[in-house]
């Protein structure tokens, strides 16, 4: 599906996303057309699927990380797309993960401070619909976060 070319070419890009096609080339050893097509040919096969603004929510004053595992009352059918659907209205709610197994799914939420994360919690959480069981995880370090792939 890749050839050696691509890889360089997701190489280079991962290592500077905000590089223009013309250095991402050079960078590559290809020609510029080259790399455009590449790309574009990336993108239409879902290999690329954009570019994004990566904000660290630290910087806007969002101290607090909590994971949340949440189990829920599978006796509802609709659980699992009610509480999705519910779970993305809530701007703290930075990640939503589901899982096979005891936990179905995992929020990761940010707040400004405990009291801030608090009333999340209260106001928003704890009212998301089709809840079992909720454990919190309190963040405290960040040992590895990369988005690069071994390409």
């Amino acid at each position: 599906m890749l050839d050696d070319t691509d890889r360089r070419i997701l190489r280079q890009f991962q290592a500077d996303p905000g590089l223009s096609t013309a250095d991402l080339a050079e960078r590559a050893g290809i020609t510029a057309a080259t790399c455009w097509r590449r790309l574009e040919r990336m993108q239409a096969q879902g290999i690329l699927l954009g570019q994004q603004a990566v904000i660290d929510w630290r910087a806007l004053g969002y101290e607090v990380e909590v994971s949340l595992r949440i189990t829920l009352d599978k006796t509802n059918p609709r659980a699992f797309d009610d509480f999705l659907a519910a779970a993305r209205e809530v701007p703290e709610v930075l990640e939503i993960q589901t899982f096979l197994g005891q936990v179905d799914v995992r929020l990761s939420v940010i707040a400004r401070d405990m009291a801030h994360y608090q009333q999340i919690y209260r106001s928003r959480i704890l009212t998301l619909p089709h809840i079992a069981d909720l454990d919190a995880l309190m963040h405290v370090a960040r040992i590895k976060e990369d988005e690069v792939l071994p390409v």
